[in-house]
C-alpha cells in the first residue's frame, strides 16, 4: 500500500539471518520483493544498492548492527531517506533482551528515529514480551509509542515436564521415545558441545537427527533446516541459534534438555511447534545443576563493569585512534566483549568510532549503576522462575503466560498437571531402560576429549613480562602436545564428579579423590595414542586447587609407576598472591598469558635426574580454560631439559 503510494522500500530490522531468509521467502509468495544486505551475502550486495536505487525492491531486511557501518550509511540508507519510508523492528524484544549489553546496536533505533521525520512509521513486532519488555521498548522508541497485546495462549501445545536424575538417564529417556513423538520437531540444548553430543548419541542409537549450532556454517545451516522442514530428519538438536525465524508450521515436538533462563526464552522457543497443529508436545527435561551454571555464566558476561569501562576510556585521546587489539594490552576482557563493550560505549556517546580504532568523544558519561542493578536482579528472578516453573502442581501455561503479563491467561486443561487425574491420558514419564543409561553413562564418560596446544604468544606479552624469548611464533619444539581431559565444564559424563572436587578445593575443604574417578583418568591415559610414553609425572603448582592437583599426580603416579617430580614451582612472594589475579579471573589472552608468564616457572632442584627429564613428561593440572597455563608449564619445562610434554587436565572448558 505505501509502495503504490509512491513511498521507498521499507526497512525490516531484524536479529537473526533465518529470520531474514525465511521473511525474503515469505515476502515473494505473496508478491513483494525484498532482499537482505548482510554478513552472508557479501558478493550480492553491489548488485541490491543498485537495485534500490533504480527503486525495484519493497522490503530491505538488515540487522541492527548495519546501522552502525558508515558505508551502509553513506551508501544505502541516505539513499532510503530521500523519500518516505517505514521501519519496522521485527522480534522487536531483542530492544530490551539484547540491547543493554549483547547488541547495543540495538538502542542505535532510539538515535535512528531522532534523524527521521516525526511522521515516519514505526512498527515494533513481537510474540514473547512480558510487560516489562514492552514498556522497555517503548519507551526507547518514543513517548508516543502505541502498545497493542493479544492473548499469548498456543491452543496447540501441551507441556511436560520430566524429572530425571542425570544425563545418562535423560539421553537414554531421549532416545526411547524420540520414535514415539510425532512427527519432526527440536531437541533444544544450552551449550554447543551438549547439542553436538546428544546429536551424536541419537544418531548412534539409529535416529535421524543432527546438531544445529552457531558452529555450524551458513549454507549447512540452510540444509538442516530444509532437511527438518521436509521431515528428512526426526529432530534437529539446536542451541537458541535455531529460534526466531525458523518457521515449519507441522512443527510436531519440541524438548528442551536444560532450560533457559527465562519464561520469555523458554516461551519463545516453544513457540515454533504446533502452528498448524491441532497437538505438538512440549517436554522440558530440566537439568538443575548443569542449567544454573550456564545462566551464571550468562549473566557473569552481561554489563561490563564501572571499573572496565573506565579502564577502556582512560586508554583513549580524543584525536588518535586506539585499536582493539592495543586495548586487550590494558582491559581485562576478551575480544567479542571488549567490542561490545565499545559499542556500548559508543551508543552512550563516550566514544566515537574512526578509521580502525576508537576514540574519546567530547562529551561527558557516567557508568549506570541503576541499569546495572536492575538486569542483574531481573535476571536472577527470570531464573528463579524458571526453577519454580520446572516444580509446578498448576498449569504449566498459565504460568507462562502470567509470567509474559498475559492478563487473559487461565488454566490451558493440556499441560501434565492439568491432565494429571485423567486416566486415560499418555504421559512421557518413564524410567529408561538399565541397559540403555548404562551406554549413555559409557559415551558420556568416554569421549576423547582433546586440549589444543597454543601456538602463537599474545602480541605484547614479551614486553609486558620483560621476557624477550615470548614473542611471535612458539617455537614447534617447545610447544605442548595436543593434551587430553577428563571433563568438560557441563558435560553430563564425569563433569559433575569434577565440578564438586573443584568446589571442594576453592572453599579450602579436603578433597578426597575418588577411586574410580583415578580409574577413569587412568582409563583416558590408557587411550592415548601417544608417541613415546611419559617417563615421570610433573604436577602444575596452584594457589588454590594444589591439593587436587599434586593428589591427583600422586594418585597417578603411584598407579602407573612413575615418579612425580615437583619441577615447577609459584614465585609469586607470599604477601602478594592476593594482589595477583587468579588465572580463572583473566579474560583476555595477554592477560591469562601475562598472569602466569614469570611467576611459574621451572625448579633446577626439582627436576628429576637427566635420564629422566629427557622422556615425555605427564603434566597434571584441574583445568584448561585459555591454555596459557599449560603453555608456559610446556614451555618452561622443555627450556629446563625435559622431553615432549603431555598436558592431562580434570576437566576444559
Amino acid at each position: 500500500m505505501l509502495r503504490q503510494r509512491g513511498w521507498g522500500p521499507t526497512l525490516v530490522v531484524s536479529p537473526l539471518l533465518a529470520l531474514m531468509r525465511d521473511q525474503v521467502a515469505a515476502a515473494e509468495r505473496i508478491g513483494l520483493v525484498a532482499e537482505t544486505i548482510n554478513s552472508s551475502n557479501l558478493d550480492a550486495w553491489a548488485d541490491i544498492e543498485a537495485r534500490l536505487a533504480d527503486d525495484a525492491i519493497d522490503l530491505l531486511l538488515i540487522a541492527p548492527e548495519r546501522l552502525a557501518n558508515p558505508g551502509f550509511r553513506a551508501r544505502v540508507f541516505d539513499g532510503l531517506r530521500q523519500r518516505p519510508f517505514a521501519l519496522v523492528c521485527d522480534e522487536a524484544h531483542c530492544i530490551s533482551d539484547w540491547g543493554h549489553d549483547f547488541r547495543p546496536d540495538y538502542r542505535r533505533l532510539r538515535r535512528l528515529l531522532d534523524e527521521l521525520p516525526a511522521w515516519t512509521p514505526v512498527l515494533a513486532t513481537t510474540a514473547t514480551a512480558n510487560a516489562r519488555v514492552t514498556d522497555d521498548v517503548a519507551a526507547q522508541l518514543g513517548s508516543d509509542t502505541l502498545v497493542l497485546r493479544t492473548s499469548l495462549d498456543r491452543e496447540a501445545l501441551r507441556l511436560s515436564v520430566i524429572d530425571l536424575p542425570d544425563d545418562a538417564h535423560r539421553l537414554a529417556w531421549l532416545a526411547q521415545v524420540l520414535p514415539e513423538l510425532p512427527g519432526s520437531g527440536i531437541v533444544y540444548a544450552l551449550t554447543q558441545a551438549q547439542a553436538e553430543q546428544t546429536a551424536a548419541w541419537l544418531r548412534g542409537q539409529g535416529h535421524a537427527v543432527e546438531a544445529y549450532t552457531g558452529g555450524v556454517d551458513a549454507d549447512q545451516r540452510l540444509e538442516l533446516e530444509e532437511g527438518l522442514r521436509g521431515n528428512e530428519l526426526k529432530a534437529l538438536v539446536a542451541t537458541s541459534a535455531l529460534g526466531m525465524g525458523f518457521d515449519k508450521p507441522d512443527l510436531a515436538f519440541c524438548v528442551h534438555l536444560g532450560l533457559p533462563p527465562s519464561p520469555v526464552a523458554y516461551y519463545q522457543q516453544i513457540g515454533r511447534a504446533g502452528r498448524a497443529l491441532e497437538h505438538a508436545e512440549v517436554i522440558a527435561v530440566p537439568r538443575p545443576a548443569e542449567d544454573a551454571a550456564v545462566w551464571r555464566w550468562f549473566e557473569s558476561v552481561s554489563l561490563p563493569s564501572e571499573e572496565l569501562c573506565w579502564r577502556a576510556l582512560d586508554q583513549l585521546d580524543s584525536a588518535r585512534p586506539t585499536s582493539i587489539a592495543v586495548l586487550e594490552g590494558a582491559v581485562n576482557l576478551g575480544r567479542s566483549r571488549l567490542s561490545t563493550l565499545m559499542n556500548i560505549l559508543e551508543v552512550d556517546g563516550a566514544v566515537d568510532r574512526i578509521d580502525r580504532g576508537w576514540i574519546r568523544a567530547d562529551r561527558s558519561w557516567t557508568y549506570d549503576h541503576e541499569l546495572a542493578r536492575s538486569l542483574g536482579e531481573l535476571r536472577r528472578a527470570e531464573s528463579d522462575q524458571m526453577l519454580a516453573w520446572a516444580e509446578l502442581d498448576g498449569c504449566r501455561l498459565r504460568y507462562l503466560r502470567e509470567a509474559l503479563d498475559d492478563d487473559e491467561a487461565v488454566d490451558c486443561g493440556r499441560c501434565d498437571n492439568c491432565r494429571r487425574d485423567d486416566p486415560d491420558t499418555a504421559t512421557w514419564a518413564r524410567e529408561p531402560d538399565a541397559d540403555l543409561v548404562r551406554r549413555a553413562n559409557a559415551v558420556l564418560r568416554g569421549d576423547t576429549i582433546e586440549v589444543a596446544p597454543r601456538k602463537q604468544w599474545p602480541t605484547g606479552l614479551a614486553d609486558r613480562s620483560g621476557r624477550a624469548d615470548l614473542k611471535g611464533r612458539i617455537a614447534a619444539d617447545h610447544q605442548a602436545r595436543v593434551g587430553r581431559s577428563l571433563a568438560r565444564v557441563g558435560d553430563g559424563g564425569w563433569g559433575p564428579e569434577v565440578a564438586r572436587l573443584i568446589a571442594r578445593a576453592d572453599r579450602a575443604d579436603p578433597v578426597a579423590l575418588d577411586d574410580e574417578l583415578v580409574r577413569a583418568v587412568a582409563a583416558v591415559l590408557k587411550a592415548w595414542d601417544w608417541d613415546e610414553r611419559p617417563t615421570w609425572i610433573c604436577p602444575v603448582p596452584s594457589r588454590r586447587r594444589d591439593e587436587l592437583v599434586g593428589g591427583l599426580a600422586a594418585a597417578l603416579g603411584s598407579l602407573g609407576k612413575l615418579p612425580v617430580h615437583r619441577a615447577l614451582i609459584d614465585t609469586t612472594p607470599p604477601g602478594e598472591q592476593f594482589d595477583v589475579g587468579f588465572q580463572a579471573d583473566q579474560s583476555n589472552s595477554l592477560h591469562q598469558a601475562a598472569n602466569v608468564a614469570g611467576r611459574i616457572v621451572a625448579d633446577p632442584e626439582g627436576m628429576p635426574p637427566p635420564e629422566i627429564a629427557a622422556g615425555s613428561v605427564l603434566l597434571i593440572d584441574d583445568e584448561a580454560a585459555s591454555g596459557w597455563t599449560l603453555t608456559i608449564a610446556a614451555h618452561e619445562l622443555i627450556a629446563a631439559g625435559s622431553g615432549a610434554v603431555l598436558p592431562l587436565v580434570l576437566q576444559a572448558r
